[in-house]
């Protein structure tokens, strides 16, 4: 199995585009997280203390509330931004936005380059082996299929770890340098599903937002290497699992209207939503959402195994 490993490790990393898409996540980071820093904005605004700042915050939020409906979960969530700010105003916090954890939140955005930047890694690694013919070179060798299928989706899984360590590496030298490498320390306040604030520890909110979102990238690139196994297709692996993972995501909202929408898979992918308790449809739980991740998990693996055993390659 290690050998097996290793064979897989050196396909990948022996490729120009493997290091192309590493260096390319990397000059995303930097230019996001500068693009975030230097952003221009009003000199009255910019030159203001930040105490100044949220007050005219909430002044224009409180104005929007009085003039504009937008509905019910705008109205929610305007309101939980004027909380906020006046917790932060009442205790004297400074907002996390300008400090080092506050850029690295922001980053985690940035968590959906590294799955696509996987699921073309995953995508290609069945369907490019039956694309090239060098298929039939690993199924002669002396270990059953499922092992070769296993030592692949690993390695797809170790890169994917790989990539998320250097965006994690990449935002915090990138933040550290823009806003120094203090604050530390600085809560990270927020507001629940039922408008109360509360306080948190930022490094933990921002680590645990990296872990969870891993979550959702694991499935995701699964779902690819699913995709790559039952199709044989690069092309269409890629563009099934971006396409279906857009927009799926996109039609969260819509869907969160129906009871049964809880148990669509994009609607559980995003476990962040427990962080401040506030998840996408009224009743969910962090357990129910785990549960039906495995789920689509266990059968995602189990299609691929299925397919990937009883493919006849002689042809």
């Amino acid at each position: 199995m290690l050998n097996l490993l290793l064979n897989e490790n050196m396909k990948i990393y022996q490729r120009i585009r493997t290091w192309m898409l590493v260096i390319a996540l990397i000059l995303t980071t930097i230019g996001f997280l500068t693009a975030q820093h230097f952003t221009v904005k009003p000199s009255e605004v910019a030159n203001a203390n930040w105490k100044t700042n949220i007050q005219q915050q909430i002044k224009n939020d409180e104005r929007m509330l009085t003039v504009i409906n937008r509905g019910a979960d705008w109205k929610a969530h305007v309101t939980s931004r004027v909380n906020v700010n006046k917790y932060h105003l009442a205790h004297n916090l400074p907002p996390t936005d300008e400090t080092l954890w506050g850029n690295m939140l922001k980053a985690s955005t940035l968590v959906i380059v590294v799955t696509v930047f996987t699921v073309v890694i995953a995508a290609d690694s069945v369907a490019g082996e039956f694309s090239s013919g060098t298929i039939k070179l690993l199924l002669i060798r002396p270990v059953s299929r499922s092992k070769i299928l296993l030592s692949k989706y690993l390695t797809t899984i170790i890169f994917l770890v790989l990539l998320l360590l250097v965006l994690f590496v990449t935002a915090f030298i990138v933040s550290g340098l823009l806003q120094g490498f203090h604050d530390v320390g600085m809560p990270y306040v927020y507001a629940s599903s039922d408008g109360i604030v509360h306080e948190a520890n930022i490094v933990n909110e921002a680590i645990s937002t990296y872990l969870y979102q891993c979550v959702q990238m694991i499935i995701t690139v699964t779902m690819a290497f699913m995709i790559s196994t039952v199709f044989r297709s690069s092309s269409i692996a890629i563009a099934l699992s971006v396409g279906i993972m857009f927009a799926g995501s996109s039609i969260v909202s819509f869907l969160s209207q129906f009871s049964w929408a809880k148990y669509y898979l994009f609607e559980n992918t995003d476990l962040t939503q427990y962080l401040n308790g506030t998840p996408n449809i009224p009743g969910m739980t962090f357990s129910f959402s785990v549960t039906v991740l495995i789920v689509y998990f266990l059968i995602f693996n189990a299609l691929s195994w299925i397919v990937f055993k009883k493919r006849d390659v002689a042809a």
